[in-house]
């Protein structure tokens, strides 16, 4: 039914205006417009229908002029993009055509870029590249490596010496632990340059360190603790000085030791230089006046100067006393003795004792010292003691002939007696070396024993007295 009816409405429509087009039956509107028509009364077709359609055209319209209202910018755009279209087609054709042609370029250059950088093959890019990203990725450590040896001279120049010569031991026992971990990376990465060079310095620093340990050894007041710390930094910064295992009695550190603190002692004898300029004053005092003395003239003390003479040899030899004892007693206890290995000392004593005497000997301070080049050549403990009583000895023998007074030449010996007896605990008794000085003898009561009997006399009978005192007290 609606194939007819659109038949018969088809010469009525308006062909010849294009702004109205013919209606076509497979347009949806159209069919169920057309459905709908049949379902209408005659009289509707001609009173309602007609306004009703005019009204869906006016409120159509008032949409379109809306929609147009809201639109027109766009509309505008797409249809200047709908005129240039076809030139942008064009222009894609071409751009596409290009990269078609382009293809093939690109594959052979991926292809030799995939055979230059393979991995199957030695690169030095690659090796390059490969190194960039793994410094890199490790950066940080890179970074607690090349801090190393700031670190390390932070801990040495920071451990200042105490009153006592101490030096800081939680600074160095850091330094050390670092030092210790840059060894274990040198050995670990020879071939590596960085830790060649961290390791130069780290040895420059040690050099700087060993300096410091070895002044703090010449402190003037370092106690035992302090020292055997020291000594032990010094077995572990420089193990080439440390000699115990091949020599005897501390080997080249033992030296070294005794070396440090002799120095010490010479520094502090230098201090009493005011006294000894005045000593010597007295001494071309009494050279000049002793021609002028009669030689027969019984009263030998006509000399009464010497008083500060003996100022300076009582305080040159307490400070030889105390020094003396407390560096030996310190090297026994940092370095003790070897008992298995007998010592040229021991081998000289021996002899000593069944009256023989070896011909490859001399004697050095009342010490015989053995002189056979296949023997083991002696510790430096065994030839200090010589070199500190030639010390004494020469100073003695300088300025003991200025004093003449009878009691302070006798306080002076009984002071150098003590000294004797301080060193001879540890076996450096010197007492005999008084026979050597040179004393006159004591004629004033007709007794021509020397001068040192006497007061090895003297000094005996206090000491008895003094042993009896402390049994009776006990």
């Amino acid at each position: 039914m609606t194939d007819p009816l659109y038949e018969l409405l088809v010469p009525y429509f308006d062909t010849h205006n294009p702004l109205h087009p013919v209606p076509h039956l497979k347009d949806n509107v159209t069919a169920k417009y057309l459905e709908r028509i049949p379902t209408l009364s005659l009289a509707s077709l001609t009173t309602t229908e007609p306004q009703s359609l005019a009204q869906y055209s006016h409120s159509n319209s008032l949409s379109l002029l809306s929609l147009s209202a809201r639109s027109n910018a766009a509309i505008v755009a797409s249809s200047d993009h709908l005129s240039n279209l076809r030139a942008d087609l064009t222009q894609v054709g071409a751009e596409a055509e290009a990269l078609r042609n382009a293809i093939p370029k690109l594959n052979e250059a991926a292809v030799a870029f995939s055979e230059k950088y393979s991995k199957s093959s030695q690169n030095e890019v690659l090796d390059r590249r490969k190194k960039a990203l793994l410094m890199a990725r490790n950066v940080d450590r890179l970074s607690d490596i090349l801090d190393l040896p700031t670190l390390l001279s932070s801990a040495i120049s920071s451990s200042s010496t105490t009153a006592q010569g101490a030096p800081n031991a939680s600074n160095y026992s850091a330094a050390l632990d670092l030092y210790s971990h840059i060894k274990r990376l040198h050995l670990l990465y020879r071939d590596s340059d960085l830790v060649s060079s961290i390791y130069q310095q780290t040895e420059e620093a040690m050099e700087e360190m060993t300096s410091s340990l070895i002044s703090s050894l010449r402190a003037p007041n370092i106690k035992l603790a302090a020292a055997m710390r020291t000594i032990g930094w010094l077995r572990r910064v420089a193990p080439q000085l440390d000699g115990s295992s091949t020599a005897r009695e501390g080997g080249s550190l033992g030296t070294l030791f005794l070396v440090c603190r002799l120095t010490t002692l010479v520094s502090t004898l230098s201090a009493l230089e005011p006294l000894r300029d005045l000593a010597d004053q007295e001494t071309s005092l009494r050279l000049r006046a002793e021609p002028n003395i009669d030689a027969h003239h019984p009263a030998r003390d006509a000399w009464s100067h010497g008083q500060q003479t003996e100022r300076y040899l009582k305080r040159y030899i307490e400070i030889f006393r105390e020094q003396s004892f407390a560096i030996l007693s310190m090297y026994r206890s940092i370095f003790p003795p070897t008992p298995d290995l007998p010592t040229p000392g021991h081998l000289a004593s021996n002899l000593t004792s069944l009256d023989l005497k070896s011909p490859l000997t001399q004697r050095i301070g009342g010490v015989s010292q053995a002189l056979d080049p296949l023997t083991t050549p002696p510790s430096a403990h065994d030839t200090f003691p010589p070199h500190l009583l030639n010390l004494l000895s020469t100073t003695l023998k300088q300025y003991l002939p200025n004093v003449r007074d009878k009691l302070s030449r006798e306080s002076l010996l009984t002071q150098v007696l003590y000294c004797a007896g301080s060193l001879g605990r540890l076996g450096g008794d010197f007492s005999l070396l008084l026979a050597d000085l040179g004393v006159v003898a004591n004629r004033d009561n007709g007794n021509e024993d020397a001068e040192w009997v006497m007061v090895m006399k003297k000094h005996r009978a206090l000491a008895s007295k003094l042993e009896k005192m402390a049994s009776g007290t006990t």
